[in-house]
């Protein structure tokens, strides 16, 4: 089975748009989980344009009492420092909520989203401290990284467990082609394929996230030893039209169809 987890940041940037409480983070959170999802997904970022830092703890609070075998996923840059407009940092967020699983991504705060993982070997010393200090709060920790297998070598040195797959490049190629049966679409599966097989020998679990929906799914299933996926944009994207706990469902099935 491959685990569904549902990122809520569209969710927050929605309410933080008129300032108030609505939508209610907490309560699509929940209905995300009551529909099935194994877990909820944060990115909170410096500038808060979305995930608050006041939202980790209530997160993870409402987890613990309501959902205690979800699994709650906190991503971000480790390196990002805390700043005046109250972003605590990283490890401040971990240490307070206690995730289950932490993503290390090395988005920079200007980013718009994701688009790159780490650059391994090259920063392993960097982060294998930072991963040392996540996994003494309790959390596994996933690497984000592109389908290079030469990286993707280097991540055991880290001692993360895990790794997610920058999967942007496959929906990019899907998109191109319409279809997982174009040349573009063939050849970038391939490539993650590599990647899912390189990780999997080295006995690293496998995530994937970033621009998947419920067309592209339907192929990137496939991947060998994929255990979990984290989707956010495009599944509140299709709730407009399919309702919240009917797409979150749809996700599911087609998962694991």
């Amino acid at each position: 089975m491959i685990a569904l987890s549902v990122n809520v940041n569209k969710i927050a940037l929605l309410r933080n748009a008129r300032g108030g409480a609505r939508p209610d983070l907490l309560e699509l959170a929940r209905m995300a989980l009551l529909a099935g999802a194994h877990g909820i997904t944060v990115h909170p970022r410096p500038d808060q344009r979305h995930i608050r830092a006041s939202d980790v703890p209530a997160l993870a609070a409402m987890l613990r009492a309501e959902f205690p075998d979800a699994e709650f996923n906190i991503e971000g840059n480790p390196f990002a420092p805390a700043n005046a407009g109250g972003y605590p940092g990283l490890e401040a967020l971990v240490a307070e909520a206690r995730p289950a699983q932490v993503t290390l991504v090395p988005d920079s705060d200007a980013q718009l989203t994701s688009d790159h993982g780490w650059d391994l070997p090259a920063e392993a010393d960097r982060v294998r401290p930072l991963i040392q200090r996540m996994q003494a709060q309790g959390a596994r920790v996933s690497l984000f990284m592109d389908p290079d297998p030469t990286a993707i070598a280097a991540v055991p040195d880290t001692g993360a467990e895990r790794i997610e797959l920058y999967t942007g490049p496959f929906a990019q190629a899907y998109a191109q082609d319409g279809h997982a049966g174009g040349p573009q679409s063939r050849a970038s599966l391939e490539a993650f394929t590599r990647a899912t097989e390189c990780a999997r020998d080295l006995g690293l679990g496998i995530n994937a996230g970033h621009e998947l929906d419920l067309d592209n799914l339907v192929a990137l299933r496939t991947l060998p030893g994929l255990a979990e996926v984290s989707i956010g944009h495009a599944l509140v994207a299709d709730a407009l039209e399919l309702g919240w706990f009917g797409t979150v469902r749809r996700y599911l099935q087609v998962l694991n169809g």
